[in-house]
């Protein structure tokens, strides 16, 4: 893993990883935090569910093309843990906005912390899956939120 080289980045206490990089390894841990499993862990809606996922949350603001609610077998749909519609359109004109849409998805979370008080509340009861539609399995804003959750537990 390494650090961001963006100062203003780094100034807020974001960390940046290169691309294909997991967001986490075993040796990215908080001082005291040992239980792993209580990291959220992220998948697209569309694979299909495995054993392990424990709760899953759907956290896209609009539904999933092409998906039915019975085939999303989803648990809970948090809306309010998705990016702004108008920060999601943003980042979406121009891919090379990324770093700067982590740095304002963070910002938004930051500014009303109750949008996430469920997800605490479930990852400290056990297993939790984010379901995201987006096609991109790194640049997605549930790695972002994973990240920012995994940090705070």
């Amino acid at each position: 893993m390494r650090e961001t080289r963006d100062p203003m980045a780094a100034a807020r206490g974001v960390r940046t990883f290169a691309p294909g990089e997991p967001p986490f390894t075993s040796f990215d841990r908080r001082p005291g935090h040992t239980d792993l499993t209580a990291r959220p862990r992220i998948k697209r809606i569309y694979a299909p569910p495995a054993g392990d996922d424990g709760v899953r949350v759907l956290v896209d603001r609009l539904w999933p093309r092409g998906l039915s609610k019975r085939e999303a077998m989803i648990d809970e749909w948090l809306k309010e843990a998705a990016p702004s519609a108008g920060l999601r359109k943003w980042v979406h004109e121009d891919r090379t906005r990324w770093l700067e849409f982590k740095i304002r998805y963070q910002a938004e979370l930051d500014a009303d912390p109750s949008k996430l008080g469920r997800l605490f509340e479930l990852a400290a009861a056990g297993p939790v899956t984010l379901l995201y539609a987006a096609a991109d399995e790194v640049q997605n804003h549930a790695a972002v939120l994973q990240a920012y959750l995994a940090a705070r537990m």
